[in-house]
């Protein structure tokens, strides 16, 4: 069971609601950090262990600069996300670029940072050799196809456009030892919010028996795995998080039977979470501005799901908080929508919850990952604020929310 609190007090809320209109997303510093640091601690075992921060799931430099603080570096998959971690002082092998049908500037980009190169095929060895030169280290992206099971978020990784197979990656080593690379890593990324700890374990016992192999028939020493991310959340309350030290331990056992004996240690350990880090530290506030009874009976918030699509585009769940109302009986059953023209914008369906007023602050818990992330701007709606609860209690924003000169910048009414 997981207990769904709120990192701030109904007066605190009540204050930050008053300088700071609704909505916006808050991220709890002081959880987030505290988070970090049991990671690390639980991996200080495992060689050169390095967290590489997922910034698709929260780019904000405010975060990855705290991150960067607990020793994080940063994945990316794109030219932004390359940028944004140089501007926040991520650079070198700090950074880790793992993309997919990659454009020739991006790879320009992460060879002028010196960022680990992550190829998603054994044709990208070519290009990159040809846009942007080959480095001296480089990794590859194992897809084990029916070998290993994908989860309903990522799906089977059969059927997903990542990644070599098993035989491209020994020819693809073959291929870089040819051209004089010396440094060789190996990712995979199959699951994605997985609460599995053993599907971790399973992932790593792959990876481990797999650069064993590769390093026997094709000769080539690896420096790293990179075990990806995938570590879930339990958004449910009747959910457990994943007991981080089980699967270490068990990591270890495997790295201990596999790795040592093989000769190969040390190999350093890679990860790249990005949803256990901040998600559940991150909390979209607003307020219930309707209340329509219908065939059902609807909560209508000042968000919508521009501001957090994970509902609509999963089915899935997010706490809710009604502030004030903790204690308070569950005994009415509401939809909880936002404006936007469709009628999957909807945080919460049939859900059962305390009566609601108008007025009422309404706080969605877990989006600190993939939450304002995934946001967009259909139907002319404008990305909310983000705000930082820091460690002494204080809240600094760390992005504006948008306005319509924003919306409109882009474009030239004067040639119209």
């Amino acid at each position: 069971m997981t207990d769904k609190t709120l990192p701030f007090t109904r007066e605190q809320i009540e204050r930050i609601v008053k300088e700071y209109p609704t909505p916006f997303h808050i991220y709890d510093e002081k959880g987030m950090r505290a988070n970090a640091r049991r990671l690390v601690k639980a991996f200080s075992w495992a060689p050169g262990f390095k967290e590489y921060y997922a910034v698709k799931a929260c780019p904000n430099p405010y975060i990855m600069k705290a991150l960067k603080q607990e020793g994080f570096g940063s994945d990316c998959s794109s030219l932004a996300e390359l940028v944004l971690s140089e501007r926040t002082g991520i650079t070198g092998e700090n950074i880790f670029f793992s993309s997919n049908d990659t454009p020739a500037v991006e790879y320009v980009k992460a060879r002028e940072l010196g960022a680990i190169i992550n190829l998603d095929d054994i044709t990208h060895i070519p290009f990159l050799e040809k846009e942007a030169g080959l480095p001296e280290v480089i990794s590859f992206r194992y897809n084990p196809g029916p070998l290993r099971g994908g989860n309903h978020i990522i799906g089977h990784p059969e059927d997903a456009k990542y990644g070599f197979t098993r035989p491209q990656l020994f020819e693809g080593y073959g291929i870089l030892r040819e051209k004089g690379v010396k440094r060789f890593g190996l990712h995979t990324m199959v699951a994605s919010n997985e609460l599995d700890p053993d599907y971790f374990v399973d992932t790593a016992d792959m990876l481990f028996n797999l650069v064993a192999e590769i390093h026997l028939e094709v000769g080539v020493r690896f420096e790293f795995v990179n075990l990806g991310g995938g570590f879930g959340i339990p958004y449910r309350p009747e959910q457990n998080a994943i007991n981080l030290e089980y699967v270490s331990d068990k990591i270890r056992e495997r790295y201990e039977q596999i790795i040592v004996p093989a000769g190969l240690h040390p190999l350093k350990i890679f990860m790249e979470s990005g949803r256990m880090i901040t998600g559940p530290y991150g909390y979209l506030v607003a307020r219930a501005i309707h209340r329509k009874n219908i065939y059902k009976n609807y909560i209508g918030l000042d968000a919508c799901m521009a501001n957090l699509m994970r509902p609509a585009l999963y089915g899935a769940y997010h706490h809710i908080t009604v502030v004030g109302k903790e204690d308070r009986p569950l005994n009415h059953t509401y939809d909880v929508t936002g404006s936007l023209c469709e009628n999957n914008d909807k945080f919460a369906v049939d859900r059962r919850l305390p009566e609601i007023e108008i007025g009422d602050i309404i706080v969605i818990h877990d989006t600190g990952a993939h939450g304002f992330a995934m946001g967009f701007n259909y139907n002319g709606k404008l990305r909310s604020a983000e705000l930082m609860l820091k460690e002494d209690g204080s809240v600094e924003m760390i992005r504006r929310a948008e306005t319509l000169d924003d919306y409109f910048g882009t474009l030239d009414f004067s040639r119209i």
